[in-house]
């Protein structure tokens, strides 16, 4: 920003203010924007509880003066903590959140005159609410150090936020968790991300400070903006969102909760949606096009090497000739339970490779599993044995897809099944409409 644009967003932000200040009624329908103020200026002058016993005149005034930059010799004359430019005055809660928690002393203590900030810096905290997910309770910011992203995300924000001032009420009510929020904001970035992104929610409000931060590391915030955007990997993505549906709540939700608290589950929920759909001839592309998918996650997220996706996808596809020539679902279905118990799984190996060696009709070429193969799924100093066996369950399915697996009891092992169908919110991520 020039200095001329700073004194123009500094006065469009004092007149907000004086404008929402004048409602002096948080419950009033126009009331949103009082309301709001108050996780982010608590007792400030905008909205102060004496403001209903004062005119317009008065009111006004006050927000102004609040506003306003101190006069030349009123200022301390000490760097801002900020930046070091020269501060304009010391603040605290009032204008700048302080702490993340009412364990914490949430005021300015005794003694202490504030925080230092010169005028652009304290502007820069006036306007945190102009960037932030409002709801009238705590807000929800997104942080990235990839300042392309932050400019765009935090612009829509701008000008969805000075909309709502505009109508003097809140956004609609939305489904869309906090962890949604983000992935949307993901999906509509053109550029490759470069850094992280960080989900905050936050109150600075009298009753109860709060902050929970929520981080995803770049390479799987990078995934997902381009896994959502690519054409060529839309398929896959759709599938990716159908098989994290839980509940009837739409697969985005599930999603956005893994992406940022658990990014290992996210090959698990593959592996079970491709599993059980044994012979499922409506989905046997969606469900290439998800292992496909799914593999990039692994190397690109997980930074599983690619010679051990090669041995997991050898491994896969071994088992699933053996499948195809026990055309049983019932029995794809035993071998998928033994995922959550190693032991178990180690122990169906175990026994089904040598069944395969001395079985007259030959399934499968050579032994079902090597024993370099075995060590990569139970190893104990392997770190990502786990994750090799969730991976094995997609290699598994697709290669099943691939040979259009159609065992005998197929239609009974999927009556068991309760199929979900296209969540409405996810037909809209993948439209990207926003």
């Amino acid at each position: 920003m020039t200095a001329e644009q700073l004194v123009q967003a500094a006065e469009r932000m004092t007149e907000d203010a004086v404008s929402a200040a004048l409602v002096r009624d948080t419950k009033s329908t126009d009331g949103f924007w009082l309301k709001s103020s108050l996780s982010f200026f608590p007792n400030s002058k905008m909205n102060h509880l004496s403001n209903p016993r004062k005119d317009d005149g008065t009111i006004a005034a006050a927000v102004r003066k609040w506003r306003s930059p101190p006069e030349q010799e009123n200022r301390p004359g000490v760097e801002c903590v900020l930046c070091g430019r020269d501060s304009v005055g010391f603040y605290g809660k009032v204008d700048v959140p302080l702490a993340e928690s009412n364990l914490y002393r949430n005021s300015t203590p005794r003694g202490q005159c504030g925080t230092a900030l010169c005028w652009p810096c304290l502007c820069a905290f006036h306007a945190l609410p102009y960037g932030c997910r409002l709801t009238g309770g705590p807000s929800i910011a997104l942080h990235s150090w990839d300042e392309r992203f932050m400019a765009r995300t935090v612009s829509r924000r701008v000008d969805e936020n000075r909309r709502l001032i505009a109508l003097e009420k809140p956004s609609a009510p939305s489904s869309r968790t906090r962890e949604v929020l983000a992935l949307h904001a993901l999906r509509r970035h053109e550029d490759r991300l470069t850094a992280g992104v960080e989900l905050l929610v936050f109150s600075n409000n009298n009753r109860g400070q709060t902050l929970e931060i929520q981080s995803m590391e770049q390479p799987i915030a990078e995934w997902l903006r381009r896994s959502a955007r690519v054409p060529e990997r839309r398929r896959g993505f759709r599938a990716l969102l159908k098989a994290h549906v839980r509940d009837g709540r739409p697969g985005v939700v599930g999603l956005a909760r893994n992406a940022f608290r658990s990014p290992e589950l996210i090959v698990g929920a593959c592996g079970r949606y491709m599993a059980y759909r044994p012979g499922d001839t409506k989905r046997r592309e969606d469900i290439v096009e998800l292992a496909e998918l799914c593999l990039s996650f692994v190397v690109e997220v997980m930074h599983v090497k690619q010679s051990e996706v090669d041995q997991i996808n050898a491994l896969g596809r071994q088992l699933a000739a053996w499948f195809v020539a026990k055309g049983s679902a019932g029995e794809l279905r035993k071998f998928n339970a033994t995922l959550r118990d190693g032991r178990r799984m180690r122990h169906w190996l175990r026994r089904t490779n040598l069944d395969a060696l001395l079985d007259p009709k030959k399934p499968v070429d050579g032994p079902l599993i090597s024993e370099a193969q075995f060590r990569m799924l139970f190893d104990p100093e392997e770190e990502q044995a786990w994750l090799h066996r969730e991976l094995l369950i997609v290699a598994l399915s697709q290669y099943l897809h691939e040979l259009e697996f159609d065992p005998t009891d197929r239609a009974e092992v999927a009556a068991e099944i309760a199929d979900e169908d296209d969540h409405p919110e996810d037909n809209e991520f993948i439209e990207g409409e926003d």
